[in-house]
């Protein structure tokens, strides 16, 4: 028996909204909330993890810079790019957080090789590479057993801002995206695939629910 996943494609939605919304869904959502993945684009801007250290940001120029509460170092999102956020319960999966992050980089692997693409996940370092190229990057943070934050996918975008900084806190590090690996350039066709192999990864069954950023009633204080 699979469980049920609200899947929301949100468009282009500004990042600090985003992260207020995914923050106060897992803040508030109890035993019974249904888990949920937002597919959305963000507007350009660079975001530094909890313990990511600022001198990876090499020059920003006219992007921002957010200093977020994930994992990780310095990425960036930009149109063009899949960005997902997977809030899971964890407890009610039966996945601890290492499997969480194999399980979603497996999802990318396999999305990949709808179009025959190879791609393999590194020890220590998070993320989906093709050869010596990162073409998806993970920033995740857990919080009363559930997840949120998630994955940026590039697909068919501007890369140049990669060269601005670090990208994942390692020097020199080549971003990759789909579209340059012979897959498609419209992001809707990879979130479809994308969207069943994650599904399989956990168990899920998507169920398609409206595009706007969900508000659960706070809970009360116990």
């Amino acid at each position: 028996m699979t469980l049920p996943l609200n899947v929301r494609r949100l468009g282009r939605v500004p990042y600090e909204s985003t992260w207020k919304a995914m923050s106060a869904f897992t803040d508030n959502r109890t035993d019974d909330t249904v888990d949920e993945l937002w597919l959305l684009e963000h507007d350009p801007v660079f975001t530094l993890g909890q313990a990511g250290l600022e001198e990876h940001v090499l020059f920003a120029g006219d992007i921002p810079v957010v200093r977020v509460d994930r994992g990780g170092q310095v990425t960036y999102h930009g149109p063009g790019q899949i960005v997902a956020y997977p809030m899971i319960d964890l407890r009610r999966t039966g996945v601890g957080v290492r499997e969480l992050v194999h399980r979603i980089e497996q999802a990318i692997i396999d999305t990949l090789g709808e179009w025959n693409i190879g791609a393999d996940r590194r020890e220590g370092a998070p993320g989906v590479y093709v050869a010596e190229a990162k073409v998806a990057a993970l920033g995740l943070r857990i919080r009363r057993g559930c997840s949120f934050h998630g994955l940026a996918f590039n697909v068919d975008m501007d890369l140049e801002p990669y060269h601005r900084i670090n990208p994942c806190g390692y020097k020199g590090l080549e971003v990759t995206q789909v579209v340059d690996l012979g897959g498609p350039s419209r992001l809707a066709d990879v979130e479809d695939v994308l969207v069943q192999e994650f599904c399989k990864q956990f168990g899920f069954h998507a169920v398609p629910a409206d595009p706007i950023l969900p508000e659960l009633p706070a809970r009360l204080a116990v």
